[in-house]
């Protein structure tokens, strides 16, 4: 058997693979190393990603008319466009908090016309790198934290938040501060999963927030089957590490991946995580 066969297998690596679905993932220790060290280490080693999310795919497919260089990122797209879609964002000021590498950004600010569009991150490399590759007009980028946003009052029409909420360590706090930001009448269009062990609280601080819901879906079946339709070597941001890792270890990382892609769907299929979009307007 080859050693990355041997590696892959080991109760080790299965081990880490299936910490998705646990209570590990979303611990105050995961928060701090990622914002240290492993969203950095991400940018500076795999600069050609865009999107960090999972993936969605509707049924029947959603189809959207995409250009050849966002075709690639298509399953990473549709989520964002579903997102952001639940209300009419041209000619409105939107903030993206936790904007990753941009890609959603961009293919956003292309298509759907805002007026203006902030993306925020924790990553000083993460907006380095989107300053240096997503050059539009009325699209920047800016560092700072999502629990204290470094904005005035009532500054944004949209807030836009895809996958990230689960590493902030005070959740209540970031949507406190979505609040303040928006102005009368602006959304909190939001997609996050969350472990079921941390459901309640989750839903509990979400209808606690100063916020008006205005719809709720789980969309588990959709993530599930946008997985499906991603190449496993480029789900999530794995496929450029695989290309450039020394030969011997290009198995490794294929395989940790393909297993890491399973073990969440899995979860997601049992229940043991549950992937949920909302939309929320402020009175």
């Amino acid at each position: 058997m080859p050693v990355s066969q041997r590696l892959v297998s080991s109760p080790l690596v299965k081990k880490l693979a299936t910490e998705y679905s646990d209570r590990w993932l979303y611990s105050r220790l995961l928060t701090n190393l990622s914002t240290k060290y492993l969203y950095p280490l991400t940018t500076r080693v795999m600069g050609d990603v865009v999107f960090l999310d999972w993936a969605y795919e509707e049924d029947p497919p959603m189809a959207l008319p995409l250009d050849a260089s966002d075709e690639p990122n298509r399953a990473h797209i549709n989520l964002y466009h579903r997102t952001a879609t639940q209300v009419d964002l041209s000619g409105k000021r939107v903030l993206e908090v936790s904007c990753g590498h941009g890609g959603g950004a961009s293919y956003l600010v292309r298509t759907l016309r805002p007026a203006s569009y902030t993306g925020l991150d924790l990553n000083p490399k993460g907006i380095a790198f989107c300053q240096k590759r997503h050059q539009l007009p009325g699209l920047d980028f800016v560092h700072g934290n999502a629990e204290d946003l470094p904005f005035a009052d009532q500054s944004f029409d949209a807030v836009l938040n895809v996958e990230a909420s689960h590493l902030y360590p005070r959740f209540p706090r970031f949507l406190t501060e979505v609040a303040r930001v928006l102005r009368p009448g602006g959304h909190f269009l939001y997609t996050d999963v969350r472990p079921r062990i941390h459901v309640e609280e989750w839903q509990a601080a979400l209808a606690e927030a100063p916020m008006r819901l205005i719809s709720k879906r789980v969309i588990n079946e959709e993530v599930m089957r946008g997985i499906d339709t991603t190449h496993q070597d480029t789900l999530a941001f794995l496929g450029p590490a695989t290309r450039r890792a020394p030969a011997f270890l290009r198995g490794l990382i294929s395989q940790v991946n393909e297993l890491r892609a399973s073990t969440f769907q899995k979860s997601l299929q049992t229940g043991e995580n549950t992937y949920e979009i909302y939309c929320f307007a402020k009175d």
